[in-house]
């Protein structure tokens, strides 16, 4: 499960954070994640809980948003959101299309003490 190696990275990320802005605590954290990122939304948040005790993060608020796939059509310039993980262009039904979000997950924020 490649959640804990992430949760960890986040973690440090935090603590990094906490030291440079001589903060004492991370109170919440706003993470957003793209549905085809291969993150895995519920075990992140369980893998946080467990790992955050006994860190900067013991107190913190996790917050996860997820963000759906939003593409550019080569063919009709039409960008939006799908709501089906099917590759083809709402708007015109054509397959030359390019993935704009939804493919990464990014620390959005960071609230500190």
């Amino acid at each position: 499960m490649h959640e804990y190696s992430i949760v960890q990275s986040l973690i440090d990320s935090c603590e990094e954070h906490v030291e440079s802005n001589n903060a004492k605590k991370v109170t919440k954290i706003i993470v957003k994640i793209g549905v085809l990122s291969g993150v895995e939304p519920h075990l992140l948040e369980s893998a946080f809980e467990m790992f955050k005790i006994n860190t900067v993060c013991h107190e913190a608020q996790l917050i996860l948003n997820l963000q759906k796939i939003k593409i550019h059509c080569n063919n009709c310039n039409n960008e939006q959101e799908l709501n089906k993980n099917e590759f083809i262009c709402p708007k015109c039904d054509s397959y030359d299309i390019k993935v704009l979000d939804g493919e990464e997950m990014y620390l959005m924020s960071l609230d500190m003490q």
